[in-house]
């Protein structure tokens, strides 16, 4: 069963100084977070806060890719995650022939917000995810997962939703 999820924002891991995209079930509270890289996490910013860029930037690229080949994007899935790392797919549809692209999260939801269709997470990634066993430098994963329960609205910075 797939989970529509809001993001909650984007933080900063304290510990490893990596930016986090927090997602959210707006039905049940339920966090997931996903460590992603800086450049992405910058994509995903600029479009959370609607900043123009004065060139495309990557993802604005598959945007105008998929556009000038008619190809919608449905929705995006993260389906997986193995060895603590996530997997997601982009669901596109062209004439009436669905494709399924496989894809980072962080690309894929950076690619979500620019063509304003929703984030669904499967509900077994997030059972998953809670057994996940954090990098050590994390010290405890049961203390980070404390820090991102306790997050308020304010903490998430200029990108909350």
């Amino acid at each position: 069963m797939e989970i529509l999820m809001k993001i909650k924002g984007l933080v900063v891991d304290p510990i490893s100084k990596m930016p986090i995209v927090v997602l959210e079930d707006p039905l049940s509270d339920q966090i997931l977070p996903i460590w992603i890289g800086v450049f992405e996490a910058n994509a995903i910013a600029l479009s959370l806060e609607g900043i123009p860029t004065p060139r495309p930037m990557t993802h604005d690229l598959i945007k105008n890719f998929l556009d000038q080949l008619n190809i919608t994007v449905e929705k995006i899935v993260v389906n997986d995650v193995r060895d603590n790392t996530f997997y997601a797919n982009i669901h596109c549809r062209q004439n009436d022939i669905p494709y399924l692209i496989d894809s980072r999260p962080s690309d894929a939801i950076a690619l979500a917000l620019r063509v304003n269709v929703p984030i669904y997470v499967d509900e077994e990634v997030i059972k998953k995810a809670h057994g996940l066993k954090y990098e050590e430098s994390l010290e405890n994963s049961e203390k980070l997962k404390q820090w991102l329960e306790s997050l308020n609205p304010e903490d998430l910075g200029k990108y909350k939703m």
